[in-house]
């Protein structure tokens, strides 16, 4: 979609996925995720700064703020500076637009480690990361200007655009398959208001790419049942559950579309675990029930289906009708029972490419999603070179799943090393 002009200031629509953000987040509920990258060398505040600003210069896209029209939020141009600062809070909190500059992402720097938390109406993880790129590869040339030269990055027009892939890409005859049972939930006390635990899992990659062969599964089935399984073992069991473990997966749609938005474009499945009637109770059955239900979703005609519907909603004549101030009321009401149908949700945005002398100067990468009041733990996970971080990030008072999932990798031979923010104890095994 072509932006339009008014008053001066450039404008557009949101997605159909960005559409229902802003409507129901809240302190409760950021709909934030975060993006870190460590470097081998402490972070310059000053050079970040900038490297923040010519970044913008070319994904003009994320210079925007958030307005509200009569029937939905809109972006439009923002003519402020972003702010950079010191990270001093827990990730994946609430943006408030007013003390940000109206910014929907927030960059903030810790030692070695620079953060970009965004706002889900803004972008997905998967153009988050190209933003995000931008930023670490321009801070780098700043910072070591002998090093970096204009033959090591090709500087060439950004090939992007803002459109609404969905709009362009569903199908208006497609019905989705969606289960109406409602998900188990995680139990147990909460930790204070507020605070976030954060727990990293540090994996080799190529002992992990080993172990998935052998058992014929990719990274992200088998992490799933490693997942379904901790839950299982630490909490189902525990509280006699009954209800189906469900995994929301998010999925990058344009594997499966041409597009080059800029804009959200994903979709997700979800892995619908009945631990009783499927007699799921060890962890061979419940990988090789993931590779299967992956295998039955994890196509086109599906993934279109899924997506088609959520596009339908979000079209429909009557939705598209009522005013924004009374469909926040509705949204806010309904948006806690419909997050009743996911247990957890694990996004693996996967193999974070850096090119040429740059990844020397970086560790690893961490991507982090906000957990929520039902969804109390979730998880995610990226790769880059020979390390796998899987991130744990929980409301939880105690980390018995994120010690079964560490322990489980450990004893398949996995050197593992953990990072925490500390409001947990350490999960890892004391020898």
């Amino acid at each position: 979609m072509k932006n339009k002009k008014e008053n001066g200031l450039y404008w557009r629509r949101l997605d159909n996925s960005a559409k229902i953000f802003p409507i129901s987040t809240g302190k409760k509920y950021s709909t934030v995720f975060r993006l870190s990258a460590v470097l081998k060398e402490k972070i310059n505040p000053n050079v970040l700064e900038q490297a923040v600003k010519q970044a913008l210069k070319k994904y003009q896209s994320f210079k925007v703020r958030m307005k509200p029209g009569l029937f939905w939020y809109y972006l439009e141009q923002n003519t402020k500076e972003p702010i950079v600062e010191e990270e001093q809070d827990y990730p994946c909190q609430y943006i408030d637009s007013k003390r940000n500059n109206d910014y929907l992402f927030k960059v903030t720097y810790f030692e070695n480690k620079i953060n970009i938390d965004i706002f889900h109406s803004l972008t997905d993880g998967n153009s988050g990361t190209t933003f995000f790129k931008e930023i670490i590869y321009t801070y780098l040339e700043l910072m070591y200007p002998q090093v970096f030269h204009e033959e090591e990055r090709k500087i060439k027009r950004i090939e992007y655009n803002t459109e609404d892939s969905y709009i362009k890409n569903y199908d208006k005859k497609a019905k989705s398959n969606a289960s109406s049972k409602k998900a188990y939930r995680i139990k147990g006390k909460k930790i204070r208001l507020g605070a976030i635990s954060v727990i990293h899992e540090i994996v080799d990659v190529e002992a992990l790419k080993e172990e998935c062969k052998k058992q014929q599964a990719t990274i992200t089935q088998y992490l799933t049942a490693v997942l379904i399984y901790s839950i299982y073992q630490e909490n189902y069991k525990i509280t006699a559950g009954k209800k189906p473990i469900k995994v929301c997966i998010p999925v990058n749609l344009k594997k499966y579309f041409a597009s080059k938005t800029i804009s959200n474009f994903f979709s997700y499945i979800t892995v619908e675990a009945e631990m009783e009637k499927d007699k799921l109770d060890n962890f061979q059955k419940i990988l090789n029930f993931v590779k299967q239900d992956f295998s039955q979703k994890l196509i086109e005609e599906e993934i279109i289906k899924t997506m088609s519907t959520n596009v339908k909603i979000g079209n429909n004549p009557l939705v598209r009708l009522i005013p924004l101030v009374i469909k926040k009321a509705i949204v806010r009401l309904s948006y806690i029972e419909i997050r009743k149908y996911t247990t957890t949700t694990f996004s693996n945005i996967g193999r974070i490419g850096i090119i040429g002398k740059y990844k020397d100067y970086i560790d690893y990468f961490l991507m982090l999603i906000a957990p929520e009041p039902v969804e109390k733990i979730k998880c995610s996970s990226c790769t880059f070179e020979n390390k796998m971080t899987f991130t744990f990030t929980s409301i939880l008072q105690d980390n018995h799943i994120e010690k079964r999932f560490y322990e489980f990798l450990r004893k398949k031979g996995m050197k593992i090393e953990i990072e925490s923010n500390g409001v947990l104890d350490d999960i890892s095994s004391k020898d």
